[in-house]
């Protein structure tokens, strides 16, 4: 091969490299304290299961001087459960919750935003504590150890899932696992009552710095080719 296609081959292929480690270096936070981006990013909200007796649904929120403002309902319940107070009263898609089981939101730069589980009896719980006075009624964590916490239907192992505040060390890597307590039985804080998981999406800018480095080798080719011949 070329010598100078070989360099220049090489080049292209570490400039797609920054590009791609590039993307999830912005800074940003998505955990108790708020959801907020350095520039516009869009996040994949899958559905995981419910428990509780009360019909709740799933939304994102803006949030402007403490005041919040529905943006987007990612999921609803049309019922309480699957089959009343079967397995804690659980819910799971196709049943308790119709439609797709996956909703893609773009969120904008800079602009705060929290999630907001509404149950229907007693107004909404947040995941960014500072709107429920203080109360942490989210966790955020890597799905791999967090749904160990939540899925052994035990509420003191629950609990114990509440050191999980921040998902941005998964978000970009595997996804991270968001669950809501909605201040039934007493607040028990069993962060189960609504599961979904949240990965980003990625950019297509590795595919786009490859596809311009090769068009550059490409007509770079023909330059030469061209000069050969006249």
């Amino acid at each position: 091969m070329n010598t100078k296609l070989l360099s220049a081959l090489t080049a292209t292929a570490a400039a797609t490299a920054l590009f791609g480690a590039g993307t999830p270096a912005q800074a940003f936070s998505f955990g108790t304290n708020g959801i907020q981006f350095g520039q516009d990013t869009s996040i994949k909200f899958s559905f995981k299961e419910s428990h509780g007796m009360y019909q709740s649904s799933l939304g994102i929120y803006s949030v402007e001087n403490s005041a919040v403002s529905l943006v987007k309902t990612l999921f609803s319940e049309t019922k309480s459960s699957d089959n009343q107070w079967e397995n804690e009263w659980k819910g799971t898609l196709g049943n308790t919750v119709t439609g797709p089981g996956s909703v893609v939101f773009t969120f904008l730069a800079n602009q705060i935003y929290t999630l907001g589980l509404d149950s229907g009896w007693g107004g909404s719980v947040y995941s960014s504590s500072s709107l429920n006075s203080g109360s942490q009624q989210a966790v955020f964590g890597a799905q791999s150890q967090l749904w160990d916490e939540l899925d052994k239907e035990s509420t003191n192992v629950f609990q114990a899932a509440g050191q999980f505040t921040n998902g941005t060390g998964s978000l970009f890597n595997g996804g991270t696992l968001i669950g809501l307590d909605d201040r039934g039985n007493s607040n028990d804080k069993d962060f189960q009552d609504f599961t979904v998981s949240a990965e980003a999406v990625p950019e297509p800018m590795t595919m786009t710095g490859l596809a311009l480095g090769l068009g550059g080798l490409v007509a770079a080719r023909r330059r030469r080719a061209s000069k050969t011949t006249s």
